[in-house]
């Protein structure tokens, strides 16, 4: 089969077309013929590593996709040979991630994708969906587990609702009942915010960020799902209600977060920082399983007309895939493994 691989961190020069053996999935694994991976800055920071470093195995990047069972490993239930399914985590403690043919996985990182629902949408879901979800549910005294009429009467404002988190933030945000708010740095990704649902979306270049939240909730948001805490923390400080929670889930190697004190113990402010890979066992189970209730129902959708714009590459073009997301390609960065 064909595969993405490299053998030392560095640029995206370091990834390689190369022929890989065919492995066979074993107790509790399936294996499965990838149609798409999909692309997240995770997957080029891993690949850039701090600089040149040889591994001490070649890896395959890439932690998201969706494809077909193509074989179910012995004792392995609830799958058959042809079931349609996404994935998520796949390269997290593995050197197998999903810009490659077939890839085998254990099977509870394989979950079923609805007929209805296209590959593009599987394997835009893993580590955006799991991360919203995470971020949206960290309110102290807020649901476990989204569902519908999970967050009725919270409100919850999305910093950059443009983004793949920000997307699926909005959109499980919406579907668990809550009033969404969402800043974007203009037009264009203003009405891809609305598309993908917001009540209300401010252009933080141009808009007094504090004046549009607050003439939304004017006790302030519930919950803020933030991609750059370091700019955005005297604005979120200023419109969340006493209690509240800010989620953080981005940041550039090596930033930090000034926290203003006073302003956080007068609010009792909680501050949830957001690793999809390493939240407990519990907080993944319900994630995943909250994802999959969201896709079952058509909350969870990509493409332009949902806001979510699609860029795609063939596999042997992976580098450059790698690239648009570093460079900030807006939408979805997707990779074409196979053709249905």
């Amino acid at each position: 089969m064909k595969a993405i691989v490299y053998a030392e961190t560095g640029p995206s020069s370091v990834l390689r077309l190369q022929d890989k053996p065919l492995a066979a999935p074993g107790d509790g694994e399936v294996r499965v013929r990838l149609m798409v991976s999909g692309v997240n800055p995770t997957d080029w920071k891993s690949r850039s590593g701090s600089g040149s470093k040889k591994l001490d195995a070649p890896k395959v990047p890439n932690q998201d996709g969706a494809g077909v069972i193509d074989e179910v490993g012995p004792g392995t239930t609830g799958f058959r040979v042809g079931d349609r399914v996404w994935l998520w985590d796949v390269a997290w403690g593995s050197n197998e991630g999903t810009a490659q043919e077939f890839v085998v996985v254990p099977a509870h990182k394989a979950v079923a994708l609805p007929g209805a629902e296209s590959f593009d949408t599987g394997a835009s879901l893993g580590i955006p969906a799991l991360t919203a979800h995470r971020a949206l549910t960290s309110n102290e005294d807020g649901p476990a587990r989204l569902s519908p009429g999970a967050l009725a009467g919270r409100t919850v404002l999305v910093t950059g609702g443009a983004g793949a988190v920000g997307h699926a933030a909005i959109q499980l945000a919406c579907w668990a009942g809550a009033t969404v708010i969402t800043t974007v740095s203009g037009e264009r990704k203003a009405e891809l915010a609305r598309r993908a649902g917001a009540g209300k979306v401010i252009n933080y270049r141009t808009d007094d960020v504090v004046a549009s939240v607050r003439g939304e909730a004017a006790e302030g948001v519930d919950v803020i799902v933030d991609v750059n805490a370091p700019a955005n923390i005297d604005t979120d400080l200023q419109v969340l209600k006493p209690g509240g929670t800010i989620s953080i889930y981005a940041a550039n190697p090596g930033e930090s977060l000034n926290v203003p004190i006073r302003e956080s113990m007068t609010k009792n402010v909680r501050y949830q920082f957001v690793l999809t890979y390493t939240v407990t066992d519990g907080q993944k189970q319900h994630a995943v399983a909250a994802v999959a209730d969201a896709l079952a129902a058509g909350a969870l959708r990509v493409g332009e007309e949902h806001g979510l714009p699609v860029t795609r590459f063939p596999l042997e073009s992976t580098a450059a895939a790698h690239d648009a997301v570093e460079q900030g390609a807006i939408g979805k960065v997707l990779i074409d493994v196979a053709t249905p």
